[in-house]
Formats: structure tokens, C-alpha cells, sequence
């Protein structure tokens, strides 16, 4: 039991870094290809980034903890704005483009009430089951490629301002290597957090949606909330709001669709709650953009942001 929970906790160390690593490896064998920095940044970085989120989904689709797959998207996406834009607007406070402002948060806002209608089968068609089915989870793959369409289409417009970093170049046998590491990584963390989540729920008598919407929901985040409080501390915050509306809507579209195909999800009623807090700190977001500073979250919104997420996981809790 003692050795699940250390394994748990060195899991997450291992899928942050093979997350990272992959990264780093593929992104240098693409600019070897002559692949420009702006697609490597939409595909390799952006798919990258959700590889923590989406690996513990896999894992938890196939043994069937289906509470833990959906509480690690759900968790995720709520701790994205309410905890990462929220410390990451105390430290300074975070412009907005226009275009995250009108397009991709109501684009993040409709992935959450396709979720919630999805997920409804007991109010919508009066049924004594609820689930996310392999359809539903082809349509939410379609809207997912909707995004990306979207997204390729401003990369287009904004190549020539692009601020993506140059990936750094290994030699081909580095990179390789980097990217086999980086998959063992993800592969080993994904499989022990999943282990250990399973092993607090049942060793705590919690349920795994409370593992999944808090310890799992965070630790998968880290990355996201390393790289935005960074970006926020050197007053490089243009993009970072629209980076982490962004993660959340691959987390709805692309990483429960995924894992809904793998193996249809049921869907406990308990966790509308946690889609109605989704769709509030997202529709909070939106509001703040028009009161106070125009398009900017300021630091007393990201003080309001971080106090909600405190009151929320004291909910969480009591509801055990």
C-alpha cells in the first residue's frame, strides 16, 4: 500500500517530464524537417501539453474508473481557471486578446454544455442511466476538429507576429531517444497515478470522482500552472489566457472524446455539480473581460477566482 502511494507521487514527476521530453524530442526531429515554428507550436507543443491529462484518461477508460477519467477533465479545466488564472492574474495582472475574448471562451464555454447535455441522459431522455457513449464521443472528436481548423486558420494570419519559441535542435539519435524516454515516462507515471488514485479512494473510503477533481485534477495541471505563474511573474502574459482556455477545451473535445471511444463512460449524476461549477468559472471569465480594465483579468478577479476554488474543494470534501 505504501509503495502504491510513493509510486503515485513519483508518477506525476515522471508524467510531467516525459510529457516534456516528448516535447523537446519531437519538436527537434520537426525543425529538422524544415516544419515551421508556428505548426510544431499547434500540434507537437499543443498535443504535448495534454499528454498528463490524456494518458491517466486512457489508463482509467480501460480499467473502467470511469469517475476518475471524467473528475481528471472536469477537475482540470476548473482548476485552469480558477486556481492557474487566478494566481497567475494575482501576480500580474493578464491581457486578453480580443480573439480569445469572443471566440475561444465561448468556443470553451460550448464544450462544457455539450458535455452537460451529453452527459444528461437522465433529465433529457428520462432514462436511469447517464453516459458518455462512443458516439458521443466521435461528435466531440468533430468538434475537435472544428478547433483545430479554427486554430490553423489565425496561425495563419499571426505566422509573421508569431512569438513561439525556436525549438531547441538534438541530434536525430538524441531525439529519439528522448522521445522513447518520454513515452516510458508518460506510459509508467499514467499507469501508477491511476493505481494510486484508485488505492486513496478505497483506503480513505472517498470517492475516486474527489481523487480525480482534486489530487489527479492538479497534479496533471502542474505544468500549466508552472509555465502561466512564470509568464505572469516576467510580465509575458498576452497569451496565457487564451493557452489555458485552449487546454480546456482539448481536454472536453479531444481527451474525454478519446476516451469515450475507448470505453463509454457513465456518467454520475453527483458530478452535474461540478459541470454547473465549469460552466460558471467559464461564464465568470467571460463577465470579468467587460468589468473593470477591458480584456484584462485583474488581480482582484484573480484573488475572487482563488477564493471560489478554495470554497469549492472545502465542498468537495464535505461531499466526500
Amino acid at each position: 500500500m505504501i509503495l502504491t502511494y510513493i509510486l503515485f507521487i513519483i508518477g506525476f514527476f515522471l508524467l510531467i517530464k516525459g510529457a516534456d521530453l516528448l516535447v523537446d524530442g519531437a519538436s527537434s526531429i520537426a525543425k529538422k524537417f524544415g516544419i515551421s515554428t508556428i505548426v510544431i507550436g499547434l500540434t507537437i507543443v499543443s498535443f504535448g501539453t495534454s499528454m498528463p491529462e490524456l494518458i491517466v484518461n486512457i489508463f482509467s477508460s480501460i480499467q473502467g474508473n470511469t469517475d476518475i477519467a471524467i473528475g481528471n477533465v472536469l477537475g482540470s479545466n476548473i482548476a485552469n481557471i480558477l486556481l492557474i488564472l487566478g494566481i497567475s492574474a494575482i501576480i500580474y495582472p493578464l491581457a486578453v486578446k480580443k480573439g480569445t475574448v469572443w471566440k475561444e471562451i465561448p468556443f470553451s464555454f460550448l464544450a462544457v454544455i455539450t458535455l452537460a447535455l451529453m452527459a444528461n441522459d437522465v433529465l433529457i431522455d428520462k432514462t436511469n442511466f447517464s453516459a458518455l457513449t462512443r458516439i458521443d464521443g466521435f461528435i466531440l472528436l468533430g468538434f475537435f476538429i472544428i478547433f483545430m481548423y479554427y486554430i490553423f486558420g489565425i496561425s495563419k494570419i499571426s505566422a509573421n507576429e508569431s512569438t513561439e519559441q525556436e525549438p531547441k535542435i538534438y541530434s536525430p539519435v538524441k531525439s529519439i531517444v528522448m522521445i522513447i524516454i518520454g513515452l516510458i515516462g508518460l506510459t509508467l507515471g499514467g499507469k501508477w497515478i491511476v493505481d494510486g488514485a484508485v488505492s486513496f479512494a478505497s483506503g480513505f473510503g472517498v470517492s475516486q470522482a474527489l481523487i480525480g477533481l482534486t489530487i489527479v485534477a492538479v497534479g496533471t495541471s502542474l505544468p500549466e500552472l508552472a509555465t502561466s505563474a512564470v509568464a505572469a511573474y516576467k510580465k509575458n502574459v498576452d497569451i496565457a489566457v487564451g493557452n489555458i482556455v485552449g487546454s480546456n477545451i482539448f481536454n472536453i473535445f479531444w481527451i474525454l472524446g478519446i476516451s469515450a471511444i475507448i470505453n463509454p463512460l457513465p456518467f454520475s449524476n453527483v458530478m452535474m455539480t461540478d459541470i454547473f461549477v465549469d460552466v460558471s468559472s467559464t461564464t465568470l471569465l467571460f463577465m470579468f473581460m467587460f468589468i473593470g480594465k477591458k480584456h484584462t483579468l485583474e488581480r482582484w478577479q484573480g484573488a475572487l477566482f482563488v477564493i471560489i476554488y478554495i470554497l469549492y474543494i472545502i465542498y468537495l470534501i464535505y461531499r466526500g
